[in-house]
C-alpha cells in the first residue's frame, strides 16, 4: 500500500474505496468484506450518501473477522450541504461519528462549498464557507477529527480560505482524470502542502473505452482501470475508486503492485484532457 504524509504529520492510504452509491447492509458488508481482504485500509463516504449507518454497522463485524481494529482504518466522511454553518456543520459532525459508531474521524471534508437550497451566486454562502470551517477547526482542535478538508472548491475558494483559516486543510477532494486535469488546484496543493485526493478517477464508459486506455491496458496486460488507477496513483494522488464487485475490488486494489506505467503511457493519458467534467454540478457557479 502506497501512503502520503498529510501536513498533519498522519499517513493517509493513497488507495482507498469510495461508497456513493452502495446502499443497503448486504451491499456494503459485500464490498467492504472484499476491500479489507485486498488491502484497502482507507473507506470513504459522506452523509449524503445515506449510507454511514450500514458502514459503521458492517465495520463493526468485519474488522473482528480481518483481525483489524479502528485504528488500522483510515475513515473519511463528508459534510452534506444541507448543514453548512457553525453549529449546524459540528452537530452534523457528531452524528456522523455516531452512525460510524467510532471515536474520531480521520478526515472530514465540506463536501460542496455552497449550502443547498440558496442559489449558487448568492454571497452568503463565502460566510457559510467559513462558518463550517471554523466548526472543522474546533472539532480538530477537540480531537473528534485528525484532519480537516474541502472537496469541490475552486481556486477562488482556497484563496478566500487564506483569510480566515488558522488551520490548513489537509486534503482537497476534486475529480480529476486524463480527460479532466485541474492543475490549478494541483499546482495550488503542491505549493501549500495540501494532499490531492480525486474521485472519478475511471471516468466513465467512454473514458474506460479511449483507444489510448486500451491499447496501453492490452500492452501491460492491465484492465483499463488499473491503468487509469497507476496514471493517478504516479504522481501521488490519491483514489477512490468505487465497486460493489469483489472481483473489481480486487482488480482495482492490484493496480498498486504491478509495474508502472512507462513515461510515454503516462504522457499520453495526460494528452487526453479535454476539460471534460464529468460532475453535473458546477462547483465554479458558486459564488
Amino acid at each position: 500500500m502506497k501512503f502520503t504524509e498529510l501536513n498533519t504529520g498522519i499517513k493517509m492510504p493513497l488507495f482507498g474505496l469510495g461508497t456513493y452509491g452502495l446502499v443497503g447492509h448486504d451491499v456494503l458488508y459485500n464490498a467492504l468484506d472484499a476491500a479489507l481482504k485486498s488491502g484497502y485500509r482507507l473507506i470513504d463516504t459522506a452523509a449524503v450518501y445515506k449510507n454511514e449507518k450500514d458502514i459503521g454497522d458492517c465495520l463493526r463485524e468485519l474488522l473482528p473477522k480481518h483481525g483489524l481494529s479502528r485504528d488500522d482504518l483510515f475513515l473519511e466522511t463528508k459534510l452534506d450541504t444541507k448543514d453548512h454553518g457553525l453549529e449546524e456543520a459540528y452537530s452534523a459532525c457528531l452524528a456522523s461519528l455516531e452512525k460510524l459508531q467510532t471515536d474520531y474521524l480521520d478526515l472530514y471534508i465540506i463536501h460542496w462549498p455552497a449550502k443547498s437550497k440558496i442559489k449558487s451566486d448568492d454571497p452568503r454562502h463565502a460566510g457559510f464557507r467559513k462558518d463550517s470551517w471554523t466548526a472543522l477547526e474546533k472539532l480538530y482542535k477537540e480531537g473528534k477529527v485528525r484532519n480537516i478538508g474541502i472537496s469541490n472548491y475552486t481556486l477562488k475558494h482556497l484563496k478566500e480560505m487564506a483569510s480566515y483559516t488558522t488551520i490548513q486543510p489537509a486534503v482537497l477532494q476534486v475529480e480529476y482524470h486524463p480527460f479532466y486535469i485541474q492543475t490549478d488546484l494541483l499546482q495550488w496543493c503542491q505549493a501549500n502542502n495540501v494532499h490531492l485526493q480525486t474521485y472519478r478517477s475511471l471516468g466513465k464508459s467512454k473514458l474506460l473505452s479511449e483507444p489510448v486506455v486500451v491499447t496501453i491496458a492490452e500492452r501491460t496486460n492491465k484492465t483499463p482501470a488499473q491503468v487509469l488507477l497507476q496514471w493517478a496513483l504516479q504522481q501521488d494522488l490519491g483514489v477512490l475508486p468505487k465497486s460493489g464487485t469483489a472481483k473489481h475490488i480486487e482488480d482495482n486494489m492490484a493496480s498498486v503492485h504491478l509495474e508502472p506505467l512507462m513515461s510515454a503511457d503516462m504522457d499520453a493519458l495526460t494528452n487526453l484532457n479535454r476539460g471534460q467534467r464529468l460532475l453535473r454540478l458546477d462547483p465554479t457557479e458558486v459564488a
